[in-house]
């Protein structure tokens, strides 16, 4: 079991990652086709996994209940971003990542509807109150703003299987580690990514990429695809659902002035109203959960 010191630094990793790879993503097919970009993203972190279990000697195995938590995990990865990267024509950076803020919410619907697990009244608010802020979101933005109901769709698309390989890989509940779990969960993602290459092929790169793409898509094979893959499931595997899904909470707005300072991504005031009102419907979503953890910190002090 990780030292408490350990799933915290882990966890701002996460943070960190989470924050900057939609800028990432979206500068890495800035000159590349949106679905080529993936493909390589995976095909280039898949070796790199690869390396780092041999270096680590990391046992990778290969069993049914294995091969069942690499499936469920590439969902993360595949499932989740093939909708993030074709979101990336309708909206800003800054927007993608505050649409992945939804994804306790999401985890919390799939809780209810799909394990039965209760959700208090404060809960529901919650909810209710983000949706208004996302209403909010949908209503001011405009092409100029680069927000369009289509990007919105495709994000919710994104966030519900993101939201959804959480509680999958915690029911498989396979005795795997960290890092086999996440190249597992790479090397299934990838195998996906190739059956797209001949509705694709047509598009693929035929010039080299400016280097900002090129620099961008290195990040997300290294950071997104493979570091934060490995942080993601240390969590999945030593914290509950909802607390891993709170890293979505802090990521939006610092992605928000990321996509402003380096992207020159513009908010208009009603837009910015309407993260805010979003990220209040979290917080009163979250509101039980950071006082109980506030009362079980105090009582372990004493």
């Amino acid at each position: 079991m990780p030292s408490k010191a350990n799933i915290i630094i882990t966890y701002a990793l996460l943070v960190f990652i989470w924050s900057t790879t939609p800028l990432a993503i979206v500068w890495s097919v800035s000159d590349l086709h949106l679905m080529w970009a993936l493909v390589l993203r995976l095909s280039l972190a898949l070796p790199l996994a690869l390396l780092v279990i041999l270096v680590l000697k990391v046992k990778f195995p290969f069993h049914r209940v294995a091969l069942h938590s690499y499936l469920a995990g590439s969902f993360s990865l595949i499932g989740s971003q093939i909708f993030t990267y074709m979101a990336t024509h309708y909206l800003s950076s800054g927007m993608i990542a505050l649409m992945f803020g939804l994804a306790p919410i999401m985890a919390g619907l799939i809780g209810r509807f799909a394990f039965g697990k209760h959700l208090q009244s404060i809960q529901w608010v919650g909810m209710c109150v983000a949706v208004v802020g996302l209403s909010v979101i949908c209503f001011a933005g405009g092409a100029s703003q680069h927000i369009h109901p289509i990007g919105i769709i495709l994000m919710l698309m994104s966030v519900f299987t993101y939201a959804m390989s959480i509680f999958w890989v915690k029911h498989v509940n396979a005795d795997v580690e960290p890092m086999a779990q996440a190249t597992g969960s790479i090397l299934v993602s990838t195998l996906a990514a190739w059956c797209l290459i001949p509705f694709i092929w047509q598009y693929a790169p035929t010039e080299m990429p400016a280097l900002k793409s090129i620099l961008a898509l290195i990040y997300t094979v290294i950071m997104a695809s493979v570091i934060a893959m490995f942080c993601y499931f240390k969590l999945v595997q030593n914290i509950q659902a909802t607390t891993l899904s709170l890293t979505t909470v802090m990521t939006p707005m610092i992605a928000i002035v990321i996509g402003a300072a380096l992207n020159h991504e513009q908010v208009s005031l009603l837009v910015f109203v309407g993260a805010v009102i979003l990220l209040l419907g979290l917080f009163i979503y979250f509101y039980r959960d950071l006082v109980a953890s506030r009362h079980l910190a105090q009582k372990i002090k004493k």
